[in-house]
């Protein structure tokens, strides 16, 4: 048995991401969560928007600019984070989730702080990220790694915007 407290993150870049390492499952898990908490619940993958039904089926194109960190427990994806490619001087933070079976081990922290050296490394000054108003556990994880509420830069009234410095 895998001690589920021990973990380790890696670093794909996006093209070398793909359904037969896991990150296919978290991105699915990830989109039908956040479909039902915004009140589109829908039966399976097949019913997603065409867009995040492309990130599931075929992660090495959707992020092949991007990189994507994951969150091992052993052998086996437990997390996942993308940082997008930097863009005028920031990247973006997105898709973080951990396994609920997971939670409570400080494995999204990890995959932020990664990010954040990440962001680091690729010379950005920025990194900032959207997150769901309810998501109210994730905005404290947020606020206590640094990022700040910001002015929207979405559309989409649900969402509250954030950004740190690197």
């Amino acid at each position: 048995m895998t001690d589920q407290r021990a973990f380790t993150i890696v670093r794909r870049p996006g093209r070398a991401a793909s359904a037969q390492d896991g990150v296919a499952e978290l991105l699915a898990a990830y989109h039908l969560r956040t479909q039902a908490e915004k009140g589109e619940a829908v039966a399976g993958v097949g019913e997603l928007p065409d867009r995040y039904r492309a990130e599931i089926l075929d992660p090495g194109t959707a992020f092949a600019d991007d990189v994507v960190l994951l969150a091992l427990s052993g052998d086996t994806a437990v997390g996942c984070l993308v940082v997008t490619a930097p863009v005028e001087g920031r990247c973006e933070v997105k898709r973080l989730w951990v396994d609920p079976a997971f939670r409570g081990r400080g494995l999204a922290a990890g995959l932020v702080r990664a990010a954040l050296a990440q962001a680091a490394e690729s010379g950005v000054r920025a990194v900032r990220l959207s997150v769901w108003k309810w998501r109210t556990d994730a905005i404290a994880l947020y606020e206590r790694l640094g990022f700040t509420v910001t002015e929207s830069w979405e559309e989409r009234a649900q969402l509250v915007c954030m950004e740190r410095a690197v």
